[in-house]
């Protein structure tokens, strides 16, 4: 490789309240940007054997080499270690924060320490600002935070406001990140790591211009352009974005639904992606630096409790996932109940998957007797989208034991009450929504994240046929390291259908930069290893992942799952990759 990357690195210590900056070539030309620098900025930083919530985590984000550059690099990678799992956790957003933050001249931005007070922290280029934040602290909704401190701080158009809601303030274990107005750095519970911080907020401003002007630039760019608005790779995220995932998912028996009970929805119709569109949706929005425009906004008006035909109306995000679990998972077929229960979480800066499966098991505990109202407060009862309203509150207030331990996630809830049968998590991750088959689950289990982004199993499962427990292992690992250089660029996965391995290599060029393709996947490999030596050196166990029974027990698209099918896969991967690194 030859060439210049963005190379430099602001550290701050919220202990001290001192910053200093470094320049990491040596990071940035070894492992390209994103995630692959950021692990290896946490190996440095971190103390391995730290609380997640105490005072030594770290949280670094991470940009890559074609942010700004390119269309569609428009991610974030966040990695820290997580209050959900004990692990490694990571998260990506879009949003302006990538771009705000290459343009303020850094590649990497690390977080350590503890503030002695609730403050918020102002990146302006190559100055930071430590800021009083006791006032703002109480605010519950992240929405409220965003709009205070676009308020008191400069740099319109060109910063990015990353905050939590009261959830993080309470330390709930899956609490999220919310950036710009739609945007989050979900699951995992980063906004509980900034809670245990007392930080409040980031604000970067980057008032840089980059613009390449090495030979073919404006070629290839045009290319990536023409390829991401004209071709099929990103339509279907533009017209109806993954809420068109809900029919299709529904018909082939894989829409989780009242805590996996059913693969299917009776009401699917009516929170499809197709309803959604036709009722309810407002406008598209767009990530920065994206033409693709697949933040679909639904429109929810609300009427006044004591005047007559006055209304107020609320701007909601909703894509698949949050449909599924505020939806189906909930037994919830009311497009506005269903927006009612988005708008809460993200108002109090929750992760929506972990919100909706913890509910979903609570329910199921409910209606078993494993609970009673003498722990949940209000009934739970899958359909009754008002009193999980009032749950969801709940969660973030823990008024009582029962509640506290839901805050900390399903494994740990169910550990306590009962039901681990049919608590859904993986790796201590809530799962996601496709019960598609074994792929899915497999993935969940040895992807580095724990999640459906790592390797795609859902998709695997609608195209294995015949395959072995081994070779669905060695296309799912494949998978995740070839999205070890997408995260590493930072490019959105929504396109990696335009940034195949030939066209990353024509646009690493104008930047200066000469990868090959089996450089490129010899890179990606180098990744995954590291990121598995990073989780073993924090703790994580293979012995010590399960497989909810839940998951046997109803019919995916591949009919029932077999046990034998699916612990030879796991198998086979801890010989393989695990126990090799």
């Amino acid at each position: 490789m030859s060439g210049k990357l963005r190379s430099k690195v602001l550290k701050i210590d919220l202990s001290k309240y001192k910053y200093e900056v470094e320049d990491r070539k040596d990071l940035f030309e070894e492992w390209i940007g994103g995630v692959g620098v950021a692990v290896q900025l946490l190996k440095e930083e971190l103390d391995f054997d730290e609380d997640p919530l105490g005072e030594n985590n770290v949280i670094v984000f991470a940009t890559g080499p074609f942010t700004p550059a390119y269309p569609l690099a428009s991610k974030t990678v966040a990695l820290f270690k997580s209050p959900l799992t004990g692990n490694l956790g990571e998260s990506h957003a879009g949003g302006r924060t990538a771009s705000s933050i290459a343009n303020a001249g850094y590649g990497a931005i690390l977080i350590k320490g503890r503030s002695r007070k609730p403050i918020y922290v102002v990146v302006d280029e190559d100055k930071v600002h430590f800021k009083d934040g006791r006032v703002i602290w109480r605010v519950k909704s992240s929405i409220v935070t965003g709009r205070i401190i676009a308020e008191r701080e400069e740099g319109r158009g060109i910063r990015t406001v990353m905050r939590i809601g009261e959830a993080g303030i309470k330390l709930v274990r899956y609490a999220c990140l919310t950036t710009e107005t739609y945007r989050h750095f979900g699951r995992l519970g980063l906004g509980a790591v900034f809670g245990s911080k007392n930080l409040k907020a980031l604000v970067v401003m980057g008032r840089k211009k980059y613009t390449p002007s090495g030979e073919g630039y404006r070629e290839i760019y045009d290319m990536i352009y023409k390829k991401a608005v004209e071709s099929d790779a990103m339509r279907k995220y533009h017209l109806l974005g993954t809420a068109e995932n809900i029919l299709p998912l529904n018909e082939l028996n894989a829409l989780p639904t009242r805590n996996l009970q059913s693969a299917r929805f009776e009401k699917a119709e009516e929170i499809s992606g197709e309803a959604f569109a036709e009722y309810s949706l407002g406008r598209r929005i767009a990530c920065n630096h994206c033409p693709t425009a697949c933040i679909h906004i639904a429109v929810l008006r609300e009427p006044y409790e004591k005047e007559k035909y006055f209304y107020k109306t609320i701007m909601i995000s909703y894509d698949y996932e949050l449909i599924y679990s505020l939806g189906s998972m909930l037994g919830i077929g009311d497009r506005s109940w269903i927006l009612k229960l988005i708008h809460k979480v993200e108002t109090l800066g929750l992760d929506a998957m972990s919100t909706g499966v913890c509910l979903a098991w609570a329910t199921e505990a409910f209606e078993r007797g494993m609970i009673s109202e003498r722990e949940t407060i209000v009934k739970l009862e899958f359909g009754n989208a008002e009193n999980y309203l009032k749950a969801i509150d709940y969660i973030v207030d823990q008024p009582n034991e029962f509640y506290s331990k839901l805050a900390e996630g399903v494994e740990v809830a169910a550990l306590h009450y009962g039901g681990v049968d049919f608590a859904l998590s993986f790796g201590k991750n809530e799962m996601a929504g496709y019960h598609t088959g074994p792929a899915t689950y497999v993935g969940y289990l040895i992807g580095l994240r724990h999640s459906h982004l790592d390797n795609a199993g859902y998709s695997l499962d609608q195209k294995m046929k015949g395959l072995t427990p081994e070779e669905m292992v060695e296309r799912l690992v494949n998978e995740e390291k070839w999205r070890q250089i997408l995260s590493s660029l930072v490019v959105c996965f929504f396109a990696r259908g335009v940034y195949t391995p030939d066209i990353v290599v024509k646009a690493f060029k104008p930047l200066g930069v000469e990868y090959s393709e089996n450089e490129l996947y010899e890179i990606g490999g180098r990744i995954y290893r590291e990121k598995i030596k990073l989780k073993r050196k924090m703790g994580f166990e293979f012995d010590e992942l399960r497989i909810p029974k839940r998951v046997y027990e109803t019919k995916s698209t591949r009919g029932l799952l077999e046990e034998d099918y699916i612990v030879r896969a796991l198998n086979y991967y801890r010989e393989r990759y695990w126990d090799n690194v």
